[in-house]
Formats: C-alpha cells, structure tokens, sequence
C-alpha cells in the first residue's frame, strides 16, 4: 500500500485538520501518517483556542515517519506561524520527498486566523519551493497576490502569479465566487478548468483540507498532477453532495460514501 503524511493542525471536531487528512487518505486508497503542528479546540462553528505544538516535537514526528517508514507523498496544511513554517521546511529538505502538496490554510471557515500574518512571507519563502502543487482557495489567493479576485477570467492572472512564486503547480479553487463551482489548474504550461455545479450546502466545514489530501493520495499512487486534482474534484464533489449536518454550525463533508455505498451500508 501506498503511504501519504499529513503535516497539520488537529480538529478537536473531526471534520478538518488532521482528522480529515487522515479520512481522505484512507477513502483514497493509502495508509495515512501524521506530524501534528497545532491542536485546536473547535467545532461546526468556531475556533476556541490553539495551542502549537513544541517545534522539537514537530521536527522529531516528521524525522520518526521518514526514518522508518516510505512516504509516498506529503500534505502540508495548518502551520500557523513562521517558526513551525521553518522547522518543517528545513525537515522536508533533508529528506526530499518526490510529491508535497500544500494548502496554504489561512482563516478557517469562521473566520479564526489559522496562520499569524507575520508567517505568510515565511511560507512563500519557505514553503512555496517545495511545493508540487498549491490549493488556495480565493480568500488565500488574494492574500498571497495583494489583490481582490472577482472573476473567473482574473483567475487565470493568479494562477500565474503565485506560480512564479516558486511552485510546480498551482490549483486556485472558485468556490467562493459565485456561480458554478469551478477550479482552475496550471502547471506553467496550460490551464484546465475542473468543473462542478455549486452544491447549495452549509456543510462544507474541511472541504480544502479533503481536497488536498485526495489530491496527495492520487499522487501518491502514481497519477500525474493534472490526473490528481481531476479525481480529488470528483472524491470531494461526492462528499460535499452527500455531506451531513453534524453540529449546530458547519457540518463535515462525507469522507466515505463511496464506500459505505460499495459495502451497501447506508450512507446519507
């Protein structure tokens, strides 16, 4: 079996973070590693506290998995500030791994700052090299580029902007605009539009954090870039349409429909 380590923060709740890496490895196919970075307490409606956690224990999980363990591919979510952002950076570069794939995870869904802004110049910096892939959503995109996005055609524009901030690809996700819920991919080549209606939903609490983590396990298992983010649209179309409402606020994505169908257990 092919392995996958998320680097995170943990949800106390279940729907994000690291419990919802671990989910979307497991769904698709790899068995599931984690470095724990922060632990949060949150739930469908807020972010209580986080607590990071000590930078010699962060280098030490990342070090415990590689020395022992083959890892396919990485996902680095949740950092939250500058000095994690460098310990993590410097312990990937010793060990190069072949795929990383990074959701630059900034404010999470109400609105609690995930990443402290002195730390965002550190992950371009740091970071954004290592990076196979990128996964912002549009918020995070008009961090790391300065400017407000309102369009799909000003997409494009931004795709190439944060491309030429050192990484390989780049998957800007159109969730936030209105209309369909289309993404788009470049890989300094061309441009491909991952399509998808809007699912009108509130429970869309972890839907990046699943995304990237589908987009991870596919690269783990061999597919190319373009092949990876197209299954992970699909995986996380089919979540969100089948997601449930856990919680008084913004409920989890289903991680395991598929399956639940396959195995003929009801799923909602």
């Amino acid at each position: 079996m092919k392995t996958a380590l998320t680097i995170a923060g943990s949800d106390s709740g279940g729907g994000a973070g690291i419990q919802a890496d671990i989910k979307a490895f497991s769904a698709n196919g790899v068995f599931g590693m984690s470095a724990i970075t922060a632990i949060t307490a949150q739930n469908t409606n807020e972010v209580r506290s986080v607590q990071y956690v000590d930078l010699k224990m962060i280098q030490e999980q990342i070090e415990s998995v590689f020395d022992d363990i083959q890892v396919d591919a990485v996902k680095i979510g949740m950092l939250g500030n500058a000095q994690i952002t460098q310990v993590v950076a410097n312990t990937l570069k010793k060990y190069s791994p072949k795929f990383i794939v990074v959701d630059p995870v900034m404010v999470s869904k109400g609105g609690h700052y995930l990443l402290e802004q002195s730390a965002v110049e550190a992950l371009k910096r740091e970071i954004f090299p290592l990076a196979s892939i990128l996964t912002p959503n549009i918020p995070e995109a008009e961090v790391l580029i300065g400017s407000t996005l309102h369009s799909e055609d000003e997409m494009y524009l931004a795709c190439e902007q944060i491309r030429s901030m050192g990484v390989t690809a780049v998957l800007l996700k159109g969730g936030h605009l209105s209309g369909p819920s289309n993404d788009l991919f470049y890989d300094g080549k061309d441009f491909h539009w991952l399509k998808a209606d809007r699912i009108e939903t509130k429970n869309t609490h972890g839907t990046g954090c699943t995304l990237s983590s589908a987009i991870t396990a596919n690269l783990a298992k061999g597919s190319t870039l373009l092949e990876a983010v197209t299954l992970a649209k699909c995986y996380i179309t089919t979540a969100i349409t089948h997601s449930f409402p856990l919680g008084s606020g913004h409920g989890p994505t289903n991680h395991f429909y598929d399956l639940y169908k396959k195995s003929n257990m009801i799923a909602r």
